[in-house]
């Protein structure tokens, strides 16, 4: 097939050697190209040429495909006019490419779908811009609303720099018409990514992120250019950071333009910044960066052409799309003066030297008179593909010394605040990681407070009033931990009902300490290797929620972060719970006697008890954990939450049903727990058939080759609570708790018997 493309940069001559690598490729015409796009392979560079024109070549050399590197094109319509007249083009129409070419309109689409940004208003007037300046803080953003060429925002640091700038803009004299129109906008704080997608106007295709390099000079100081270097993946982009930048910036950008009618085809960028907020957009770009293209083009193992041809049929998600597991970085080489004035055709000497894994794509260069000369402010990019950031950033600086010109001017340290880490964060412990865990859960954590908490998250401690204390109050609480159901839920990806399991557990162990138990607040504790935040957070709403049902307070607690400690992939949950009751409730009462029922409450699952020996049993016996079993499956049968019983203690407290004890069967079952309640003298006969066990318990025993005698002690069987009552009041109890069962008797003697 033949291709037209059209641009002169950096971009485009990346864009033409991904493309040349295609077998579908027969022959690339680039339009007006440089002396990189000339001496490529496949390649051949033609004049610059209008948009008519350009229709009319695409007719007469048979161009099965038109490709565009620049904005300025997009926002002048060539692709609504190529489609017109029934030619194949990919890039964005002229309504879509607004969002590039207007920052005005591109504000207002964000609000419009409520992709995070900078707060920001638009203005043509000065005399409106200039009041609207004495109304902020400083510092902040003023940006030329039309195309500048990646040059129009200045980042003035008084309000004298930005009344100057803002009469520069609007008078026309800096930026010309793009600056006839101008956004003042908050400057967000954080570290800045360039993220791209491939799109079709209904799917997406996310790319490796990528950081820019603006300013002139290094250490990121002097005038914006148009980027003196790049690198991807950039290690700042971690898979919670990209989910959250496709799910609330990318998508819901693609999704409005197609609800509004401009369904975007081509490839967008997002500026995005990183702050303590999460995720903002920046800007809007309508086609690949430059000089990202030149790292991302390296790192494409995917042909270029059956992206570009899947993006303009609606089947992007009919396409595989694989990426280098590799490091690439860009050192872009300018000319001296660059970005104000500079000279050019100054004679480039040493491209016929080459570097293993180096690639230079020409960026400002021309051919004359069979030499290559500077065209254009950046002149070349020097860009290495690795196996690590730190080899390719080592071997593109390597090869500069063989390239030169006069005044070539270049930074020292592209892809250096990539490797500027803490040393907490070399250690394997990420602060912002926490911080954005602390974010995603904070509403759901204060959702359970009320007036009586003084102090929780985010503070040094937590602070509850004590008030309405009973006449002889005492502090109950209790601490423990989820345990190995943690790893079954992290490797079957289901996180929500271990944070139900850690609140229930711990309120049913302080509701056998006595009657009228208020529970007052919980305190969580979750840690792993590598924080995931949104893990966490999942977690932490999962305790939120059986913390509202109980009344009890989350006051937060403490998510650590420990490579070493704990294994790739695996978490701690653990928990204490307080709460307060009477003195005169505290259980065993001292009218527990011979005769007194044992009342059981059926357990929904093992709670957080025996998953040592599940995940044995699984695991020997290869059992499916998606197989049925009794109306669900294995899996969800294993997950189901610790159920809480504080409700139907309650139901019995309200009707005066004398509670004697109460038992909750945890680890090491009926066995061990309920003779914890006894005093010397007194133990309990328990009828094994006055139950039903679950199925469940069935096949881990059949499966597992597992004696009754441990099964009895490892697991509930099915029982989750034991509540001892006179034998009075046991038909009572029953009918006001119909899913309830007499499981025995309390008896004269030591020891547990079974009958």
């Amino acid at each position: 097939m033949n291709i037209l493309l059209i641009g002169a940069g950096g971009r485009e001559h990346a864009l033409a050697w991904k493309l040349a690598h295609s077998p579908k490729v027969k022959h690339i015409f680039v339009s007006p190209g440089n002396a990189g796009t000339a001496l490529e392979d496949k390649c051949e560079t033609i004049p610059f040429i209008s948009i008519d024109q350009s229709i009319n070549f695409a007719k007469v050399n048979a161009i099965d495909l038109t490709v565009i590197g620049p904005e300025t094109p997009l926002a002048e319509g060539i692709v609504d006019q190529f489609q017109a007249a029934g030619l194949r083009i990919w890039g964005p129409s002229q309504q879509a490419a607004q969002l590039e070419a207007s920052k005005a309109f591109s504000k207002d689409f964000m609000l419009r779908w409520h992709i995070p940004t900078a707060k920001a208003a638009s203005f043509k007037d000065l005399t409106e811009a200039l009041a609207y300046l004495k109304t902020l803080s400083y510092p902040i953003v003023i940006k030329a609303s039309g195309l500048a060429a990646g040059k129009g925002v200045v980042l003035p640091e008084s309000l004298a720099e930005a009344e100057a700038t803002l009469k520069d803009m609007l008078s026309g004299e800096r930026f010309g018409q793009a600056g006839r129109e101008v956004v003042i906008e908050e400057r967000l704080e954080g570290e800045e990514l360039s993220v791209f997608a491939f799109s079709d106007g209904k799917h997406i295709a996310m790319m490796p992120a990528c950081q820019d390099h603006k300013r002139i000079f290094d250490g990121d100081k002097g005038p914006n250019t148009g980027g003196m270097g790049a690198y991807a993946p950039a290690p700042l982009a971690t898979h919670e950071v990209l989910k959250a930048v496709e799910q609330e910036i990318i998508r819901p950008a693609i999704q409005g333009l197609k609800a509004e009618g401009m369904p975007y085809i081509g490839v967008l960028f997002a500026g995005v910044m990183l702050t303590q907020d999460g995720p903002k957009n920046l800007e809007f770009n309508c086609r690949f960066g430059d000089p990202e293209t030149q790292v991302l083009m390296p790192l494409l193992e995917t042909d270029l052409v059956d992206i570009l041809l899947a993006s303009t049929e609606g089947r992007l998600n009919e396409l595989s799309i694989n990426w280098h597991k590799a490091s690439a970085v860009t050192v872009v080489l300018a000319s001296g003066g660059y970005p104000e004035s500079y000279e050019i055709d100054k004679l480039i000497s040493g491209l016929d030297k080459s570097s293993t894994g180096v690639k230079v794509f020409h960026a400002g260069t021309k051919l004359k008179n069979e030499q290559i000369l500077s065209s254009g402010g950046r002149v070349l990019n020097v860009t290495a593909l690795e196996d690590t950031l730190e080899r390719a950033v080592h071997n593109a600086y390597q090869h500069i010394p063989h390239l030169s010109f006069d005044k070539l001017h270049y930074r020292h340290d592209i892809a250096a605040k990539a490797f500027k880490k803490s040393a907490y964060e070399r250690s394997g412990v990420s602060i912002d990681r926490g911080n954005l865990a602390v974010k995603l859960m904070k509403d759901a954590v204060t959702s359970t407070h009320h007036d009586k908490v003084l102090a929780g998250v985010g503070a040094f401690g937590g602070l509850f009033a004590l008030e309405d204390l009973p006449q002889q109050p005492v502090l109950v609480a209790s601490t423990d931990g989820v345990g190995t159901k943690v790893k079954l839920a992290c490797e079957l990806g289901s996180y929500r009902s271990l944070g139900h399991d850690i609140v229930n557990h711990c309120l049913n162990d302080i509701a056998c300490s006595g009657g009228g138990l208020k529970p007052l607040f919980f305190l969580d504790y979750v840690a792993s290797s590598k924080l995931n935040a949104e893990v966490v957070a999942e977690i932490v709403i999962g305790m939120t929620g059986a913390c509202k049902a109980a009344g009890c307070a989350l006051l937060g607690g403490e998510t650590a972060e420990m490579p070493g400690v704990y294994a790739e992939g695996s978490l701690d949950i653990v928990g204490t719970i307080v709460g307060l009751i009477d003195k005169g409730q505290i259980y065993p009462k001292a009218s527990l006697k011979a005769g007194d029922k044992l009342l059981a409450l059926p357990s929904d699952s093992p709670h957080t008890n025996g998953y040592s020996l599940i995940r044995q049993i699984i695991r020997e016996a290869k059992l499916d954990l998606a197989q049925d079993l009794a109306g669900q499956t294995l899996a969800d049968a294993l997950l189901e939450p610790h159920r809480s019983y504080l409700a139907e203690l309650g139901q019995l407290e309200q009707a005066s049903i004398n509670i004697q004890a109460l038992a909750h069967i945890t680890g090491g079952g009926i066995v061990e727990n309920l003779p914890r309640i006894f005093p010397d003298g007194l133990t309990a006969v328990i009828k094994k058939d006055s139950w039903q066990i679950p199925p469940l318990y069935q096949l881990l025993q059949e499966k597992g080759q597992v004696s009754e005698q441990e099964m009895y002690r490892v697991f509930n069987m099915g029982v989750g609570i034991i509540i001892v009552i006179p034998q009075e009041q046991l038909a009572k109890a029953q009918s006001l708790l119909p899913e309830s069962f007499c499981i025995g008797e309390v008896i004269s003697g030591n020891g547990l018997l079974w009958r």
